[in-house]
């Protein structure tokens, strides 16, 4: 005999009985810009040349986990709630072609694009230093006179070394350490106006620094950042920037590896998360017109602590397009 079973209850359906995917912070997900000031895109691409680490690619995944822990009001600093003022909705991921970089910078410069075209500050966040160069490609098409604001460990302003260049052709090959390098050649970042801050530590390459600056960048050491303190460097930077537009890179190696262990290229030395954040937070004023936070590594991460941090100076960087949005764009 066939058992009864009980139908069940016939329940109205309810938006309010389900989540949606997993975006920063909670914000809708959505590639409508029509009212949004600005956009989260995550980039989950790298090269795969780093000796030792891999892994950047799934920063932009860790990020938006451990964004849950991130929280939209900063008294008394900032007592309301950028997302909200800008309407940021996260745009999902660039769907990149791994280990095609010329492909997948195409992609990523495109999608940034459609983001600057819309008139949004990008909030970009994931993959290794490379990606930075799509996007500013894409940027400085808006704003021919852009300039960059560059923290870390590293210029990324590398020399060629042998072996780069593409068998059979004349194109160099993209990678993390010449990100700026090909900025400059391409005539895309107004040198003279931008700054490198925070390199330090042991290099791969002699002479970097010094090319680094025969590039025409402005480059402020990590010993340099020390010397002349927080409050020193934050007041050239502004009387330096003025009013241009600022592309605005955060490596998350420019902190010491004791509070940020899963990135790309550890480095002793670095600031505090202290420290970092107050830079961050002191950049208020600047033209930001985009933002990326690059080079977590969540495969080397302790506990997501990286991640969390990574996330925590994402909502640092909504805070500054939020300010230079009512500063500079009348809102």
């Amino acid at each position: 005999m066939a058992k009864k079973t009980t139908p069940s209850p016939a329940y109205p359906w309810d938006e309010t009985l389900v989540t949606g995917v997993q975006t920063f912070m909670g914000v809708p997900y959505s590639r409508d810009l029509s009212k949004s000031k600005a956009a989260i895109l995550g980039i989950p691409f790298d090269c795969g040349l780093h000796p030792v680490r891999q892994g950047a690619r799934m920063g932009p995944a860790a990020i938006r986990e451990q964004s849950t822990l991130v929280r939209p009001y900063q008294p008394p600093i900032a007592d309301w709630n950028p997302l909200v003022e800008l309407g940021v909705v996260d745009c999902g991921n660039v769907r990149v072609a791994l280990g095609d970089t010329v492909e997948s910078f195409r992609r990523i410069e495109a999608a940034v694009s459609h983001i600057v075209d819309a008139g949004c500050v990008p909030i970009t966040f994931g993959g290794d230093g490379s990606v930075s160069l799509p996007q500013i490609r894409a940027v400085h098409r808006k704003y021919p006179d852009l300039c960059l604001v560059h923290f870390d460990a590293h210029t990324d302003t590398y020399p060629d070394v042998a072996g780069q260049q593409v068998p059979g052709t004349n194109i160099v090959e993209f990678n993390p350490s010449t990100t700026f390098t090909r900025a400059a050649e391409e005539g895309i970042l107004d040198v003279k106006n931008s700054l490198h801050i925070g390199p330090r530590g042991t290099v791969s390459v002699q002479g970097v620094f010094d090319f680094t600056r025969k590039q025409g960048y402005e480059l402020i050491t990590g010993a340099d950042l020390m010397e002349r303190g927080l409050k020193s460097t934050l007041a050239h930077i502004h009387a330096r920037i003025g009013d241009r537009p600022v592309y605005l890179c955060w490596d998350m190696d420019f902190f010491d590896p004791s509070c940020a262990p899963g990135v790309f290229t550890p480095t002793w030395g670095g600031v505090s998360a202290r420290e970092g954040l107050t830079l961050l937070q002191g950049l208020s004023g600047l033209n930001i017109v985009a933002t990326d936070v690059n080079t977590l590594s969540p495969l080397h991460d302790i506990g997501g602590m990286s991640a969390f941090l990574a996330g925590t100076c994402v909502i640092e960087c909504v805070f500054l397009a939020a300010a230079a949005e009512k500063k500079y764009r009348g809102r």
